[in-house]
């Protein structure tokens, strides 16, 4: 079944409702991230595609990545709870919850207005080039298990229990 598309509007639409349910206390079904963290946490993604902050593996790593974890990522298989996750992904300290929620809301509209075309074939951090469905895939599941992880799921939906597996970076 394909996941939401999020690069149509009412997807999106959706989505941002789902963040603007959060409060900087809302706290995680499971999990140690704060809703300032968890906001931040999922900002590293957009950051990699538009920010160019982050530093990108060598050939050696990304030939690792690109095998091994590609997979797991850009497809439609959920992400587990309490899996690993990349060092640039783990956020620590406190951070500013509006902040954090504003950058994300700007960075899902972003993509969703410059749309699918200008994703595909787009050259990934970590993964090389992708289709628009894979990169679709990769920030919807990513923004959908982290607001579920908050208790936000989609609307007449139950929580769903998944089995563990890593993600890494975009």
């Amino acid at each position: 079944m394909a996941l939401p598309n999020v690069f149509q509007k009412d997807v999106t639409d959706t989505i941002i409702g789902r963040i603007q349910q959060l409060t900087p206390d809302t706290t995680p079904l499971w999990g140690s991230m704060s809703a300032p963290q968890m906001l931040a946490h999922c900002n590293v993604t957009y950051e990699m595609v538009y920010d160019n902050i982050h530093p990108k593996p060598n050939f050696f790593m990304k030939f690792i990545l690109k095998s091994l974890v590609k997979n797991k990522v850009v497809t439609e298989a959920p992400y587990g709870q309490n899996g690993q996750t990349a060092p640039q992904f783990i956020i620590s300290g406190s951070r500013d919850f509006n902040k954090e929620k504003q950058r994300l809301i700007d960075f899902i509209e972003k993509t969703q207005k410059l749309g699918a075309n200008e994703f595909e074939q787009k050259e990934s951090h970590s993964f090389g080039k992708l289709t628009s469905n894979e990169w679709n895939n990769m920030f919807y599941k990513h923004l959908d298990h982290h607001l579920r992880q908050f208790g936000f799921k989609k609307k007449g939906e139950k929580c769903k229990h998944f089995s563990p597996f890593i993600y890494i970076s975009v």
